[in-house]
């Protein structure tokens, strides 16, 4: 089991935030890792659903405030960062996906940039892709549908598939080479979703665009607990979570995205519910603190485990 998380842990090196070039379906280039291997999976328990966040991929990235903040000042920048024990100069983005274990449904939400880093997480869990019965996109950036496939074959050849309607039509028009190479041969295997529809027992989509015109969060509910996969509401714990009006790059349309934000992660504030963000440190768990223009990250610690 060691030699396999470190397997994981160095394929993982291999991603990266969806810029341009990952969309249209280039590959990332090799990060070399020099941190100690980890565990690429944390597992949990929520009501009788068994919830499993899997590392598919870490890349570190230099000048931050290029994705992140682009309407705030060097110095405001600079200052939350300080204030947050980060810097402001470097930044190291992971991608999360998660499986959910209903008892009845194997389902993964999101594939990670490529079929090798969300394999890995998964066989260090414990989990063979065959098993994975259905796989629901939350949007169609190549961090999210990478892992779909190599481009001839299907990585999870048993499942079905479930994704936002308006986020299909809208990158079925885009002429989008990953989309089209990862996504759009599933299309008859392929189940619409709309704002409140279930693609499975215990999972509710929540319509979040602004990132994406379809974006789309999940609510997962089981035996009387709930929690939020906010995908990509919010990108950085930090500079996302703690000023949700600050610009990010790869939001399409911002003041839409700052907009969805403020009403999801308000929801989850006032209701005081766990969520997992798809860019939230690994594991990526944890809760919301309403504090002053945003929200205060709370890393999930033993919640899960008693």
């Amino acid at each position: 089991m060691t030699t396999l998380t470190r397997r994981a842990t160095l394929i993982a090196a291999a991603t990266g935030l969806a810029t341009p070039a990952l969309i249209s379906g280039a590959s990332a280039q090799t990060v070399p890792s020099e941190t100690p291997p980890r565990a690429p999976y944390r597992r949990l328990k929520l009501g009788e659903f068994t919830l499993t966040t899997l590392l598919a991929g870490t890349r570190p990235m230099t000048e931050p405030q290029t994705i992140f903040g682009l309407n705030a000042t060097a110095e405001e920048f600079a200052a939350l960062s300080a204030q947050a024990f980060i810097p402001a100069d470097a930044s190291l983005n992971g991608f999360t996906p998660t499986l959910v274990e209903t008892g009845s449904e194997v389902v993964l939400f999101d594939t990670g940039l490529a079929p090798e880093g969300i394999t890995a997480a998964l066989s260090a869990a414990g989990v063979a892709p065959e098993t994975v019965t259905l796989v629901v996109l939350t949007h169609m950036h190549g961090d999210h549908i990478g892992g779909l496939s190599d481009g001839t074959t299907l990585t999870f050849p048993n499942a079905r598939y479930a994704t936002g309607k308006v986020e299909y039509d809208y990158w079925a028009g885009a002429g989008n080479a990953g989309f089209d190479a990862k996504v759009r041969p599933l299309a008859d295997q392929m189940t619409f979703l709309a704002d409140g529809d279930s693609p499975a027992e215990g999972l509710t989509a929540i319509f979040a665009p602004g990132h994406t015109p379809g974006h789309m969060a999940f609510r997962i509910d089981s035996a009387g607990q709930s929690l939020i996969l906010t995908a990509d509401t919010a990108n950085h714990y930090v500079w996302s979570l703690q000023r949700p009006d600050w610009e990010v790059k790869y939001d399409m349309d911002a003041p839409q995205a700052a907009a969805t934000r403020h009403k999801l992660l308000g929801m989850i504030a006032a209701e005081r519910l766990p969520f997992i963000g798809y860019h939230m440190p690994f594991p990526g768990v944890g809760f919301l603190e309403a504090k002053g223009e945003g929200f205060r990250f709370v890393p999930a610690s033993y919640q899960f485990d008693l």
